[in-house]
């Protein structure tokens, strides 16, 4: 092997072990720091905000940065509010007619036994009769052992639930912290946007000022795509629940879009976590009609969710539809429904750090060619 390949087998060696080194650092930096993680991450959407109040009304930059967290505040308020009073208003409506659906189902399961079930516990029991003793006791053990596993099944869920109360209501007073430590990180970060800006780009080269200029524009555009998408995607879901429910005439048919349409932030579960129980019990309670309807709706909701996903995500932050695909699907698959955002994400970082030169200039680097300035 000549040297100038051995060079360039210890500059892909650097180059692997730098990549490795910088990853373990992050993860293990934002364990302990991720408040300020999502503090730079709100700052850096605030920061339209505040320059639009500081440069087009003169308001003093520290001001202006508590005017903008004050307005995000009192608009994420605004929404659990509105939220909380459609609930209570929802609420107030099942009260008024679970009475009605309560006695229509017990007296179709009352149907339902006298019908059904007693028939054939009947012909269970004359078949039972005619065993032998050893049958018998065997299928007796087996009926024991499988109610005396049930049993244990179910203390032990509870257990778990009982043993987890505790904990859950102690992680509040973390997220209380977590969210304060992240507001009072976001105003300083905010504050100081710009100083904080020229320290960095003056302790670092050229080169990666540059590169970091170019990625933090895309990405700030990808980002604002991908509200854009999901806020695209979560509205047509809205639109087509409501249209359904008023054909099916269905009461707070807006309403009930509403709360659809935003727990349809949740890939795949969201819609169903309404449409589910509610097609069940429309069964249960025998109205065939709506339970038909609503599962015609489940499934276009569904349907349309699938196909369009890709197809706005990649208009909307600038990536082939295929490979927002390929994205979603990988996402789902090493991390679940919580892939199906961090897929896109990535994608979009690899992207731009691709279109960024950052490659590019590594490539270079290995090669031991000369990196040119733009």
């Amino acid at each position: 092997m000549s040297l100038t390949n051995i060079y360039r087998m210890l500059r892909l060696i650097i180059v692997l072990i730098s990549v490795v080194v910088i990853a373990l650092c992050l993860f293990y930096i934002t364990t302990y720091t991720y408040p300020f993680i999502f503090a730079v991450m709100i700052a850096f959407i605030l920061n339209p905000v505040v320059n639009f109040l500081e440069f087009k009304l003169n308001i003093n930059r520290p001001i202006a940065v508590f005017l903008s967290i004050l307005f995000v505040l009192a608009f994420i308020t605004g929404i659990i509010t509105i939220l909380v009073v459609e609930l209570i208003n929802g609420t107030t409506y099942l009260a008024e007619q679970i009475p009605t659906h309560y006695q229509a189902l017990v007296i179709f399961f009352q149907e339902l036994i006298a019908e059904k079930i007693i028939p054939i516990y009947q012909q269970i029991a004359s078949m039972f009769s005619t065993l032998e003793e050893n049958q018998q006791d065997v299928i007796l053990q087996n009926i024991q052992d499988v109610g005396e596993n049930i049993a244990s099944q179910g203390a032990l869920l509870l257990q778990q639930i009982l043993q987890n109360m505790p904990k859950a209501l102690g992680n509040v007073s973390n997220y209380v912290t977590i969210l304060i430590f992240s507001l009072l990180g976001t105003f300083f970060i905010s504050k100081d946007w710009y100083k904080l800006k020229e320290m960095f780009m003056k302790h670092t080269p050229e080169l990666v000022n540059t590169s970091t200029s170019y990625i933090i524009k895309e990405l700030k555009k990808a980002l604002f795509g991908f509200v854009k998408a999901q806020f695209t995607l979560i509205t047509i879901t809205g639109i087509i629940v409501m249209i359904g429910l008023v054909i099916l005439q269905v009461e707070y048919a807006f309403t009930i879009a509403i709360i659809t349409a935003a727990i349809d932030i949740l890939p795949y579960l969201g819609t169903g976590l309404v449409f589910i129980p509610w097609i069940v019990y429309s069964f249960l309670s025998g109205d065939y009609f709506l339970t038909i309807g609503l599962s015609i709706l489940y499934v276009t909701v569904v349907v349309q969710r699938q196909l369009m996903e890709p197809k706005v995500l990649s208009n909307n932050i600038g990536l082939n539809p295929l490979a927002t695909l390929i994205a979603l699907f990988v996402g789902y698959q090493i991390w679940g429904f919580l892939g199906l955002i961090i897929g896109p994400v990535l994608l979009v970082v690899l992207n731009t750090i691709h279109r960024a030169g950052v490659i590019h200039y590594v490539w270079l680097y290995i090669k031991g060619d000369e990196i040119k300035k733009n």
